[in-house]
């Protein structure tokens, strides 16, 4: 099978209705280089999640305590980063729903991740100060994804604009 065809079968579910719009990217400096920010950005990400996931292990190998919440965050992390840089290669194609998908949750999650940061007692300090961390690089993301050369790129949909089938 088409590994091209296979994607976009996964992206008619995640990109909803709009699935189907693609724009031309321009040949733009300014736009190569958010993408390539943001892809920097979520390699810190991942990079961080990863260092989670090896900071509860050695703990929990040296017998201190990791609870069910910490294990839950390291996968969430993980899942969290491999969904944006999903959406982030679907953008760089010029797939307009991923790019959509990618401001909204590039958005949500550092609300989520600074909200869970404040409820007393569900984290250890370390896990706290990645997650405000993880939640300073996601906004960094969305900056570079509200650019003026990301608005151009991806200009926002007519009621009659034409899609382009996958």
């Amino acid at each position: 099978m088409d590994i091209e065809r296979g994607l976009q079968r996964l992206d008619r579910i995640a990109g909803g209705r709009l699935a189907g719009r693609r724009v031309p990217l321009p040949l733009d400096a300014k736009l190569r280089h958010a993408f390539r920010a943001v892809t920097w950005l979520l390699a810190a990400c991942l990079a961080l999640g990863v260092a989670t996931v090896v900071t509860a292990s050695v703990l929990a190998a040296s017998g201190a305590e990791v609870t069910f919440a910490v294990w839950m965050r390291c996968l969430v992390v993980l899942g969290i980063t491999a969904t944006l840089f999903y959406f982030l290669a679907r953008a760089r194609r010029g797939w307009y729903w991923a790019l959509r998908r990618l401001q909204l949750f590039s958005r949500i999650f550092p609300v989520v991740a600074l909200a869970l940061a404040a409820i007393p007692g569900l984290y250890p300090l370390w896990v706290i100060g990645e997650q405000i961390l993880f939640a300073v690089v996601l906004i960094g993301v969305s900056d570079y994804l509200h650019t003026d050369a990301i608005r151009r790129a991806f200009p926002k949909p007519t009621a009659r604009a034409e899609l382009v089938t996958p």
